[in-house]
């Protein structure tokens, strides 16, 4: 069969191209390197070695990971290495590797003053945001109470002398930490008459509490709640 010019042109341009495409693509061996998957084990960070001498380079460890050791570096230098106190907040950290000795202690101090100055107020709105519902419902009946005979508390918060973690633990996902607080209160109730029936309306008292705040380490939720109160007056 006779092929024109036009034909044979196009026979030959096909004929050069497959032959660049091949000497630029390169042929299968089978002993190339499969194609990168992000999602793939391999490329997990863990130890690989290296070809040049045999050793094992370590790769740098996940965030998570560096993290809770950064923070336990926190909790050792709060409470000796070793002791239960110890234990207990290394147990808190590794759930929740946002938990710091210091930093939630401020926190504490913080909401014990809320505390002690909305209960005193009777403001239940500000205390359902930090109790638990045991210990607001025990508020609430204290507050109930008091209203119920007419009388009223004046309170002045002073300041905390001291507030020191003395226990910490894990129940299941719930983070429990026990606080010993020292503050300083000028605090009177009066009755309906305007006398004076508790405390003292000019001089300063200390006031010495053990309280448990909890959280559930699995919500959420980064607020701790008031779980529990002791006096030790």
């Amino acid at each position: 069969m006779d092929f024109d010019f036009v034909t044979i042109f196009f026979l030959v341009a096909a004929v050069i191209i497959f032959l660049q495409l091949r000497n630029v693509l390169g042929r299968r061996t089978g002993s190339e390197r499969p194609p990168f998957d992000p999602y793939s084990a391999r490329n997990a960070e863990k130890p690989v070695a290296d070809s040049d001498n045999g050793k094992v380079i370590t790769l740098p460890r996940r965030e998570g990971e560096t993290r809770v050791e950064e923070k336990f570096t926190s909790v050792d230098a709060y409470a000796k290495p070793g002791t239960e106190l110890n234990e207990g907040l290394r147990s808190i950290v590794t759930a929740d590797p946002t938990f710091d000795p210091k930093e939630f202690i401020h926190g504490a101090k913080t909401a014990y003053e809320m505390i002690i100055t909305a209960f005193a107020e009777g403001d239940r709105k500000a205390l359902r945001s930090l109790l638990s519902k045991e210990v607001y419902d025990g508020f609430v009946e204290a507050i109930k109470d008091r209203e119920s005979r007419s009388e009223t508390v004046k309170s002045t918060f002073v300041g905390i002398g001291k507030a020191d973690i003395v226990s910490a633990e894990m129940k299941g996902r719930e983070a429990s930490v026990t606080m010993r607080i020292s503050s300083q209160l000028i605090s009177a109730t009066y009755d309906k008459q305007g006398d004076v029936i508790d405390g003292d309306p000019e001089n300063v008292g200390e006031v010495n509490d053990v309280w448990t705040f909890a959280r559930d380490t699995g919500s959420r939720d980064p607020n701790w709640k008031l779980i529990a109160t002791e006096s030790e007056d």
